[in-house]
């Protein structure tokens, strides 16, 4: 019962899902319950995942099944998505590639990332991530539909588990005070990293059985990848991560993974 908590929990900080009324009462509120919460960030995929899969195959189907159907579903799905979590990780998006495209400066970096306004580094980088997904999603889905539904449900649940490993790897360095990320500012314990992996564990055996080995490995791999050089780029710049660095390394992971089922696709 407890890990129910803290998963409302985890839904009610990282999605527009209204947790209130007696169930809000019920799953009560402490910092601690907030930072454990953080381990069940995969599962949060699990709802984005779901919600896209659901709204890109019924785009898909209604409009005839072709490839203009499948840029469709690709833009709805993705509208679906940042609806659902407020844009959260989006908005890490852009006030990352502000502050680092703004200055090579560490301290003035961190300044411009607190700032609400987006600049024109962080506009260039939510257009062009945005354009990366829908792209990539209207191309699986050209490769048909279970190909693309495969893709978006492995992609936003693994890559909500990629953040907790920037956690576990680097230091907090924004303000903890004000953060976004204040949940998730004390380093993620290995037990809470352990429930995170499981989450991750059915949906990757389901692109496993859905696809093949190929499909599933690329996919990681590009992921893995994508997520790794954004934890090289913040230790490098800030030396640690701030709650904008979570949300930009879970859309560099999802990209990844659209871009090796793509590019396994294409080999084949």
């Amino acid at each position: 019962m407890q890990a129910l908590r803290h998963y409302l929990l985890a839904v009610q900080f990282f999605t527009r899902i209204p947790i209130t009324g007696r169930l809000a009462d019920w799953v009560g509120f402490s910092p601690d319950m907030l930072r454990a919460s953080a381990a069940h960030l995969p599962g949060i995929g699990w709802l984005a995942g779901l919600l896209a899969m659901g709204v890109y195959g019924l785009t898909f189907v209604g409009l005839g099944g072709n490839a203009p159907a499948a840029a469709v579903a690709a833009v709805f799905c993705t509208v679906a998505t940042v609806l659902l979590t407020g844009g959260f990780h989006e908005d890490g998006l852009a006030d990352v590639a502000d502050g680092l495209g703004g200055s090579y400066d560490r301290e003035r970096a961190l300044d411009i990332m607190k700032d609400s306004r987006i600049g024109a580094f962080g506009a260039m980088a939510l257009v062009l991530g945005l354009l990366a997904k829908v792209s990539l999603l209207a191309l699986l889905g050209a490769h048909g539909l279970v190909a693309a539904l495969t893709a978006l449900g492995g992609a936003h649940v693994l890559s909500r588990l990629w953040p907790l490993w920037v956690v576990r790897a680097l230091p907090h360095v924004g303000d903890t005070a004000r953060s976004k990320s204040k949940p998730l500012a004390d380093q993620i314990t290995r037990s809470a990293l352990v429930v995170a992996v499981f989450w991750c564990f059915v949906p990757m055996v389901l692109v496993l059985f859905a696809q093949d080995a190929s499909f599933l490995i690329a996919s990681l791999v590009c992921s893995g990848i994508a997520a790794g050089w954004m934890a090289r780029w913040f230790a490098g710049r800030l030396q640690g991560f701030t709650g904008d660095c979570l949300g930009a390394t879970q859309q560099v992971g999802e990209i990844g993974f659209y871009l090796g089922a793509a590019l396994c696709l294409a080999w084949r």
